[in-house]
């Protein structure tokens, strides 16, 4: 996973760097970073113009030292100094070196012709580093060069839309070990367990219980994307509904009665890795209380989405969240306002930890940026969201991906986040205009397949 350092313990890296390295060190190596990323902007340096906005500080510095580089190259720069009234004029790059991650208060950049390419050091300025949030009037850039690891403000807020393109630039410093990790590709098969040669359709069993009679749509979905992630099998029961009228063929129905069906479904979860809850269950006060009780005494790992979610009430507030094993909650935005009383806002990472913190659970924030939070703090976060993926089912389609990697034996909170990963992914796969829900648990099979070794592609549990 790839490392993201909060403000303060960015500081507490340079902080520690200073003593056997020193600060000019430090910056010129930043600044040949940011030079090279320029020149490759540009094209090459000779003859260009460019013009550098440059701070007081470190930042500044940067933004100097690169500027000296392009010089030697040829291009024929101007420094302008941070907070100076002007335009700029017809330039073939602007290098945004003003203000850094921890950049406090307003900033208006210099207006910038239309069409000019912009580079930012470390973040655009004006924009917090740990927030995202933009103050005043930022300049968006094509590219940022951020130094030894990602900061949490390029990915979320004004700073994800401002920032254009981001590179890591290593100048040997160590990220150490941060609380917050962009999950990656890679991370897929290193972190989800290989189907054991040994095991068999009851090696990674899920329990959904979803859906309501003559609304059986979302059990479907979560059905069908649990197979597809790799559950060995999928038992649904959708309460109150006929065994003959399961929506997936391929699940294994469990007979739920219409109300107090908790008794049943805990009987039919011993025999699970996993258990969903939700999509599509309906918000009768009496199925709040089978929810509440399922998911307080569930054995094994229980995610709670959709209607599910509506039934805990304000984890919390109205009541702490008693849990036998450890729960997943997986909120969009309205959700999220239902189980706090507050608004996730523009900060994720902060919001989805609030809710981890408030409930005992593993809690993952819905989004282009999804944060998904430990109760001790850790954050992982999935960055493949896609606007195809802003459709009605989506999220039953993911609940079902989740209970599917925890089945298999993946932590809850890397299942979280790597479920969200390959989600987006399936969800960069699909058609574009007009992708439905339905599309998506046959590209998640292929998009799991892809992200496998070659070698651990074939076979599966044994029946």
């Amino acid at each position: 996973m790839q490392p993201v350092l909060t403000v303060a313990e960015m500081s507490a890296v340079d902080a520690a760097a200073l003593e056997s390295t020193p600060l000019d060190a430090l910056v010129a190596r930043a600044g040949h970073a940011v030079a090279l990323a320029a020149l490759e902007l540009l094209g090459g340096a000779y003859g260009r113009r460019v013009v550098t906005v440059a701070g007081p500080g470190n930042n500044g510095g940067d933004g100097r030292v690169a500027s000296a580089v392009l010089a030697g190259r040829g291009a024929r720069v101007q420094i302008i100094e941070a907070g100076s009234p002007t335009t700029i004029g017809p330039v073939d790059l602007v290098i945004d070196a003003a203000f850094g991650t921890g950049f406090r208060g307003e900033f208006r950049f210099p207006l910038v012709p239309a069409g000019t390419p912009v580079l930012a050091v470390d973040i655009p300025s004006g924009v917090r580093g740990d927030t995202g949030e933009a103050s005043g009037a930022p300049v968006a850039a094509d590219r940022t060069v951020t130094f030894v690891a990602l900061k949490p403000g390029l990915l979320q807020g004004d700073g994800a839309r401002l920032a254009g393109m981001v590179t890591v630039a290593d100048i040997g410093l160590p990220a150490g070990a941060p609380s917050i990790t962009v999950v990656e590709d890679d991370d897929v098969a290193a972190l989800v367990p290989a189907r054991a040669r040994q095991g068999n359709k009851w090696s990674a069993a899920v329990l959904v219980v979803a859906g309501s009679p003559g609304m059986t749509g979302a059990a479907a979905l979560c059905a069908r994307s649990a197979y597809r992630a790799g559950a060995g099998m999928v038992r649904l029961g959708v309460p109150g509904a006929s065994l003959a009228d399961s929506p997936a063929t391929e699940a294994v129905g469990v007979s739920l009665p219409q109300r107090d069906w908790a008794s049943a479904a805990l009987d039919a979860a011993s025999r699970c890795s996993a258990v969903v809850v939700g999509p599509g269950l309906g918000r009768d006060p009496a199925t709040a209380v089978d929810v509440v009780r399922l998911v307080a005494e569930s054995p094994v790992p229980v995610v709670v989405d959709a209607d599910g979610l509506y039934a805990l009430g304000k984890v919390g507030v109205d009541r702490s969240l008693q849990a036998r094993s450890r729960v997943v909650l997986t909120p969009h935005d309205g959700e999220y306002v239902r189980l706090t009383g507050a608004d996730p806002g523009t900060d994720r990472i902060a919001a989805a930890r609030s809710l981890a913190g408030a409930s005992g659970a593993v809690a993952l924030l819905k989004g282009p940026t999804t944060a998904v939070a430990h109760p001790d703090g850790r954050v992982r976060l999935a960055m493949a969201g896609t606007t195809a993926l802003a459709t009605a089912g989506t999220g039953d389609v993911l609940s079902g991906i989740i209970g599917a990697l925890i089945a298999r034996g993946t932590d809850p909170l890397e299942g979280a986040v790597l479920a969200a990963h390959v989600h987006g992914r399936a969800g960069s796969l699909a058609r574009g205009e007009g992708t439905v829900a339905g599309d998506l648990p046959d590209l998640v099979s292929a998009v799991l397949t892809a992200l496998r070794p070659p070698g651990d592609r074939s076979g599966g549990p044994r029946g």
